[in-house]
């Protein structure tokens, strides 16, 4: 397989509403949409999640451009291409960076999938054909997370996940747990609190969460380990989980009993699928998590999360959840709290290119 030529399109689309965390509030979404091109003229997508600006990781849209343009696209293009897992390797020599290796890796294993003529969870021994979907309620108002909770439990989500911070934590969760007493609910912390806040953590085992995600710092791996041995609700790692060696590092230390696999943060599906291995060596539950994403990435968040591990409901809701109108047709939908594993070839999607041009700011085209 050769790769001929690579699109990127910089697309920005408002948000229903706005998606509230403890870094700040998401009102409208940027990103890079890839479409590589054959030899044989078969196209694949990508999709690079890194926002605008640098709240969740370093990378944002700009430097994400910047690195596909002058580094990553050269790599693959006209060069012979056996099999999608050979991408990652070829980026070794890049440091960091991983949601713009993701994008175009990403591309090539949809391109893949087609060529073979397979659905791309299918490709990778996908085994659920059917997926539990959660959801994240993105805000700080209380009778807000209330309202938002009840209709998505009536929309028939499997998991709420609420995002807390420090003087937004104890109290919304009480209330939560008042007016929903069985729900699988956990909690999102975005790196909001430090080892000076073990009493408060303690306090929040009462509403026995399936997990508090990323409560300390950014970067941390090992003062999680402190704090898993103070406290009985499981902690979950996300910003924390760059790469392979994050994870098995965190498992080393006991750091955490659940991690969250984005494709974008951990630099693509190949390392998405190695993570994923290794937790289910150690027992570790695993769950795919979201970035407020368009379509494509969604529909490869739906291809990872038919893997037998993922077992736990993750951020995969519908499109609506999010826009008025999505780049991708069908749109994903939720029936009854499960999403349905696509069964045409690829991510199994067609892109919807009206809307696509309707939303993109900047094109360019890259042939060797």
């Amino acid at each position: 397989m050769m790769i001929k030529e690579v699109q990127l399109s910089i697309i920005k689309m408002p948000l229903k509403s706005p998606f509230a965390t403890a870094l700040g509030s998401v009102n409208d979404r940027e990103g890079i949409i890839i479409k590589v091109l054959d030899e044989e003229g078969r196209t694949g997508y990508g999709e690079v999640v890194a926002f605008s600006t640098p709240w969740y990781t370093e990378e944002t849209v700009t430097t994400g451009y910047h690195m596909l343009k002058d580094f990553l696209i050269p790599i693959v293009l006209n060069n012979p291409i056996k099999h999608p897992n050979e991408i990652i390797k070829r980026f070794d020599h890049i440091r960091g960076n991983q949601m713009a290796k993701a994008g175009l890796e990403t591309a090539i294993w949809d391109l893949y999938a087609k060529k073979v003529d397979r659905p791309l969870w299918k490709l990778i021994d996908g085994v659920q054909s059917e997926i539990p979907s959660g959801v994240v309620v993105g805000t700080h108002e209380i009778r807000d997370a209330l309202l938002q909770i009840d209709s998505y439990l009536q929309e028939g989500y499997k998991r709420v996940k609420v995002k807390i911070k420090p003087g937004m934590d104890y109290e919304l969760l009480k209330e939560i747990r008042k007016h929903f007493p069985t729900i699988p609910l956990m909690a999102d912390a975005n790196s909001s609190y430090s080892l000076d806040d073990v009493d408060l953590l303690k306090s929040l085992d009462e509403f026995e969460l399936l997990m508090i995600e990323q409560p300390l710092a950014v970067d941390d791996i090992v003062e999680h380990s402190f704090l898993q041995k103070e406290i009985q609700t499981p902690i979950c790692l996300d910003e924390s989980i760059i790469t392979y060696h994050d994870a098995k590092s965190a498992i080393l230390l006991n750091s955490c009993r659940v991690i969250n696999i984005k494709i974008g943060r951990v630099g693509g599906l190949s390392n998405a699928l190695a993570i994923h291995d290794l937790c289910q060596k150690h027992q570790i539950q695993v769950w795919c998590g979201g970035m407020i994403e368009f379509g494509i990435s969604r529909a490869h968040n739906i291809a990872l999360a038919t893997k037998e591990g993922f077992t736990i409901p993750g951020d995969i809701s519908a499109s609506s959840r999010f826009w008025n109108e999505d780049i991708i047709l069908p749109e994903v939908e939720v029936k009854h709290g499960f999403v349905k594993a696509p069964i045409h070839p690829g991510i199994g999607f067609e892109i919807n290119t009206k809307r696509l041009q309707e939303v993109t700011t900047y094109i360019e085209k890259y042939k060797k």
